[in-house]
């Protein structure tokens, strides 16, 4: 085979990096070329998202790859779910995006069923599980709010696809993104009508939906030149979920698995032939989001690392900075199964201080509150690895098969810890890695667009072939297993809502 290169931007909500990827018969080369921070922008009350700042991190990317003299045979974006940029008449972007995190999506929900589709019957149509920042319940709001950018557009696009359009000029609607919206049928992969219809969006402002592998177009000639690129390099639609693009790149040798996309979000689900809605998927409010090749992403998505980031931030303002080996050493020192926090609840959103919502929380649940910065790391941890374990169970209940392995990838993959608690609480044997899952399954859906690889289990034999893995299996089970009758108690208590 001989060599091809691939670029694979991979943007997250705190942090994104421009990736090259070599792919020869030695298997699969990963070099970062670019990185660079993402974050929201607090204007006027409201959370947005700097999308020409993002467009110039993708040039950075490219010219980095030029002088590198990188012979690039295709170029790829995903990103996170959701948020959408309004395109005008004359194809100009319309102000900044709306960020997931903004409050005024906060009552949407509660508004849309009452007024618009009772909450089942929107379920029913979509299998998406119900947050408050779903796309469907953002244009709800937009619209409510008179949103001036909504109104003037006449395309919408979700970010990986508003980047590619800037990249090249041409508009479309990749499936995986549009799953994560709340408004696409999962069994005809089209927009539902009679969901945007009755707020009054026109679904030909999505115009059609394509799956990932479709050459979305090439690469504009005067940013080919801008960057010292050659013309005609064509820009792929890979899977533009990040989680999607993340699950084609887990390394399992079969069907057996769950797997658990870890960072600021940490998605937990199994891979499915067919949608799963029915009664108790609602009840858990399990989502069913596209993947590569027809397949569900039949999962839950649980608050991840975003707890521990905007504590790290916090104590960092407050002049103690710590490295991930003194973040170990620290939760040690800690009493084991002190306090407990349900991740998922709303006291986590996005709170001003993530401390004090955690010691709230604890409070309220008559907890002991954490009193160091070791104490508030032993809770997180734990915390995420019992709910990890909650979650497994449901899936369980949802699989055709029994599910031997846990395989974790993203950049949660690298926390030995949090990965050895993961397995002691749900007493299954845990993989980790690849950590770049992200960028590998970008690169690798550009291989299969390329015709390097035929199918989604070709594209995890090449990874598992190229990448190294660690494994956990469970200890000090009848500890955890006793500790889980504690967290179940806290997090069911009637002292608080909780989610």
């Amino acid at each position: 085979m001989e060599k091809s290169h691939f670029i694979a931007f991979d943007l997250g909500a705190t942090s994104g990096r421009c990736m090259a990827g070599s792919l020869s018969d030695k298997g699969l080369e990963l070099k970062e070329l670019t990185r660079f921070p993402n974050s929201m922008l607090l204007v006027g009350g409201h959370y947005y998202w700097d999308i020409f700042s993002l467009y110039g991190h993708l040039l950075d990317g490219l010219k980095a790859a030029a002088k590198e003299n990188i012979r690039i045979t295709s170029i790829g974006i995903d990103t996170w779910g959701v948020d959408t940029v309004c395109i005008g008449k004359d194809g100009s972007i319309l102000g900044l995006p709306y960020s997931y995190r903004d409050s005024r999506t906060e009552n949407a929900p509660e508004e849309f069923f009452e007024k618009i589709m009772p909450c089942r019957e929107l379920y029913g149509k979509t299998g998406i599980q119900i947050m408050d920042f779903n796309t469907v319940f953002q244009l709800y709001a937009m619209k409510r709010d008179g949103s001036s950018a909504l109104e003037a557009a006449d395309r919408l696009m979700f970010i990986p696809d508003a980047l590619s359009y800037m990249l090249t000029g041409n508009a479309v609607t990749e499936y995986t993104i549009a799953s994560t919206s709340g408004f696409i049928n999962p069994y005809t992969k089209q927009a539902d009508r009679e969901i945007l219809e009755s707020i009054g969006i026109s679904p030909e402002l999505f115009g059609g939906i394509i799956m990932p592998g479709k050459t979305v177009g090439m690469l504009r000639n005067d940013i080919a030149h801008e960057c010292g690129l050659p013309e005609g390099i064509p820009v792929v639609a890979v899977a533009g979920h990040d989680t999607g693009s993340a699950v084609a790149a887990v390394p399992a040798a079969d069907r057996n698995f769950a797997y658990l996309s870890s960072g600021t979000w940490s998605l937990m689900g199994i891979e499915t032939d067919s949608p799963v809605i029915n009664d108790e998927t609602f009840r858990l409010n399990i989502t069913n989001e596209g993947g590569v090749d027809g397949t569900v992403r039949l999962l839950k998505n649980i608050t991840g690392m975003w707890l521990m980031e905007n504590c790290m931030k916090e104590w960092k303002a407050a002049g103690r900075e710590y490295s991930y080996t003194q973040i170990v050493e620290m939760a040690g020192s800690s009493p084991s199964f002190r306090s407990f926090i349900d991740p998922d609840h709303r006291y986590f959103a996005n709170p001003e201080s993530m401390t004090g919502a955690i010691a709230r929380y604890c409070m309220e649940t008559g907890q002991p509150v954490p009193e160091s910065d070791s104490d508030f790391i032993s809770c997180i941890f734990e915390s995420l690895a019992m709910k990890y374990r909650r979650v497994l169970g449901w899936l369980q209940g949802f699989a055709g098969n029994e599910i031997s392995v846990l395989h974790i990838i993203g950049g949660g993959a690298r926390n030995s810890l949090l990965n050895g608690y993961t397995a002691n609480a749900t007493g299954k044997k845990v993989v980790a890695g690849p950590f770049e899952a992200t960028a590998i399954g970008n690169i690798m859906m550009q291989a299969r667009a390329a015709g390097l690889c035929n199918s989604l289990e070709e594209m995890r034999k090449l990874t598992l072939d190229s990448i190294e893995t660690q494994t956990f299996y469970p200890s000090d089970t009848e500890a955890w297993d006793n500790a889980y009758g504690k967290f179940l108690k806290t997090i069911n208590g009637k002292q608080i809502q909780t989610t």
